[in-house]
């Protein structure tokens, strides 16, 4: 037995020489090799899940991002509510599940996993960056929700009031559909984690475009569609979006004490921890056009921004350092105070361009 298990790694290694294993994918694994891959793979997603924190609630704010998300990057393999799976993928080995059948087989924190990190030896790529859990999380949200999901729910999750745009958007118009589905075609965004981009500042939209396309700014949900349109179309895009007119009214629900607090940190800021005044570089009229407008954000939209700026994981442009270096001494309080108050005002009257 020890010489027959002294022998057993030479013979392995010869029979993969002379190319014995079949590794074409137009027949299926032995069935003992499909049960132990598919055992490997849940026993290994179940451990490693075991070290991923679930959030008490799930954000669903995110929903309608993680679905523009889904359809291009992942309905082509999953199939989607009154989208069938591609030819390709049901010939694909092992065959991408639907997950609208599957999802129900996995924890949150599995699911997390699985979108996060992928898996091996299959179709299934990882998240485009690792540096946004808030993104997966949405992917998450969104993924509890299809298995109940009609055709229609899906498309207007998915693409809003327009078509589909295309796989590889070189005309504006499909450009701007790619933009349009979570933006919406005003600008105001469809869901309040979302950024409003009308009325933003073109300087500012297209430093935006050009870090998410180049990677320097992560976000899963915005790569796939910069790298996808022409780059030639970017400035057309970042035109287009500043002459729509901001939003004119408030979207604050926050506590006005809460408000209060976040005014008096924009106007004065905290010298004791050494942050700046919020309004000394995103007020006035002659500020700095690479820096955005903040007045009508959702205080949702603004938390996540400042949180990512305070771990280091937002950057992308030249100013992003002096963000860095400000957020990084906000606590969740100082945080929260400061996108309540400025998603309590309205924008003013927008001026475009540089």
């Amino acid at each position: 037995m020890a010489i027959a298990l002294a022998f057993l790694p030479v013979v392995v290694l010869v029979a993969t020489w002379i190319g014995f294993f079949n590794v074409g994918a137009s027949t299926g694994h032995w069935k003992i090799t499909e049960w132990f891959l598919h055992f490997a793979m849940r026993s290994a997603v179940r451990t490693y899940a075991l070290a991923v924190e679930v959030p008490d609630r799930l954000p669903h704010d995110g929903v309608q991002p993680a679905a523009g998300h889904f359809a291009r990057g992942c309905a082509i393999c999953h199939g989607a509510p009154g989208e069938p799976r591609s030819p390709a993928a049901l010939a694909m080995l092992p065959q991408p599940p639907d997950l609208a059948q599957a999802v129900g087989e996995w924890e949150d924190a599995e699911l997390f996993r699985l979108v996060k990190h992928g898996v091996r030896f299959t179709g299934m790529p990882a998240w485009p960056t690792q540096a946004r859990d808030d993104e997966v999380w949405a992917m998450v949200a969104f993924l509890r929700e299809l298995p109940t999901m009609d055709a229609a729910r899906y498309r207007d999750l998915a693409y809003g009031s327009g078509r589909p745009p295309p796989s590889r958007p070189v005309r504006f118009e499909d450009a701007l559909a790619e933009c349009s589905r979570c933006h919406g075609s005003d600008g105001l965004g469809r869901s309040p984690s979302t950024p409003v981009i009308a009325g933003q500042n073109e300087a500012y939209l297209l430093a935006s475009l050009r870090a998410y396309a180049e990677a320097r700014r992560p976000s899963g949900m915005m790569q796939l569609p910069t790298v996808a349109i022409d780059p030639a179309q970017m400035q057309a895009l970042a035109k287009h979006f500043a002459a729509l007119p901001p939003r004119n009214d408030s979207v604050s629900t926050a506590d006005a004490k809460v408000s209060r607090r976040g005014e008096e940190i924009a106007r004065r800021g905290l010298p004791l921890q050494k942050v700046p005044a919020c309004l000394g570089c995103h007020g006035g009229p002659d500020r700095n056009p690479a820096y955005p407008r903040l007045e009508g954000q959702s205080a949702a939209y603004m938390t996540t921004q400042l949180r990512l700026f305070r771990n280091g994981q937002r950057g992308g442009t030249r100013f992003s350092h002096l963000m860095e270096s400000a957020a990084k001494r906000l606590s969740d309080a100082d945080i929260a105070s400061v996108a309540a108050f400025f998603s309590s005002l309205r924008p003013p009257v927008a001026t475009h361009g540089p």
